[in-house]
């Protein structure tokens, strides 16, 4: 079996969010693609095989299996890319269908993908204060304008707001605490934390506890959240906005979301890969 290593949404040749890609005639039964994902260590790894005029798609975490993964469909796209030419990919997910398109660029790939349909909902004050806490914040370091919330672009997400740069590096957590509060909430992706340094400019932090890993550099699934989000509060996103990820980790990362004011509509996420 042939596993490629490629790190998405690279900063250039630095960078970037490392996933496994694994793409063969047939998919592995699901406890060896978890084997294999655990056994890999990355956040994710995205196991794919030809089905009818696309690519039949599966996610695993070290953990668990994600039912989408941004980062690792990028990685996919380029490892399509690498094998068949550059071109769009027609992606069959547990329940969606995306796609994927990569073209060669030098040493890298540039990749944009189309995310599941995107949905938000305020949360409540009373699971705001948990999070909070569980992550050293008080609520006074939320910006007021954009209030916490769950939100989706085909996994499920939290999303905080914080009103400084500094409070967002200052972020931690003990992992089994975020792991029981996550799964609790059934968060099978990231909890967010946000910073507006414009209305189109963003820093990002994800912890991705739920998947067993403490934080993720980057993330194409939260970032597609974070646009139907911004759209659903009519925030003057202007139809897209760029994301820094991974500085606070030392692994800058680099992701851009376009995207319609048509609630609901799929984001298209894109960033450069580079194989490692």
């Amino acid at each position: 079996m042939d596993i490629l290593k490629i790190a998405a949404f690279s900063d250039g040749e630095t960078g970037g969010n490392p996933a496994g890609v694994v793409i063969e005639d047939t998919l592995p039964p699901a406890h060896d693609m978890q084997a294999i994902a655990e056994k890999i260590g990355f956040s994710e790894t995205a196991f794919a095989a030809p089905q009818d005029d696309g690519w039949r798609v599966r996610y695993f975490s070290p953990e668990s299996e994600v039912p989408f993964c941004g980062h690792a469909t990028i990685a996919l796209g380029a490892a399509l890319s690498m094998k068949y030419g550059d071109g769009a990919f027609a992606l069959i997910l547990n329940d969606a269908e995306v796609s994927v398109s990569a073209q060669k660029d030098g040493a890298l790939f540039r990749a944009a993908l189309g995310s599941p349909p995107t949905q938000s909902a305020a949360l409540s004050k009373e699971i705001t204060q948990q999070a909070l806490a569980i992550f050293g914040y008080e609520e006074g370091a939320l910006d007021p304008r954009l209030p916490p919330a769950r939100a989706h672009g085909g996994a499920n997400h939290f999303i905080f707001v914080l009103n400084t740069r500094k409070k967002l590096a200052q972020m931690h957590y003990e992992l089994a605490v975020g792991r029981r509060f996550m799964l609790a909430h059934n968060i099978n992706a990231t909890i967010s934390f946000i910073y507006a340094q414009t209305n189109t400019l963003f820093h990002a932090r994800n912890a991705f506890a739920s998947g067993g890993v403490l934080e993720d550099p980057a993330t194409g699934a939260a970032a597609a959240a974070l646009a139907g989000y911004l759209r659903d509060i009519s925030w003057p996103h202007g139809g897209a906005i760029d994301i820094v990820q991974g500085e606070d980790m030392g692994m800058r990362s680099l992701l851009r979301a376009e995207f319609s004011d048509e609630a609901g509509s799929s984001v298209k996420v894109s960033g450069t890969a580079r194989v490692m």
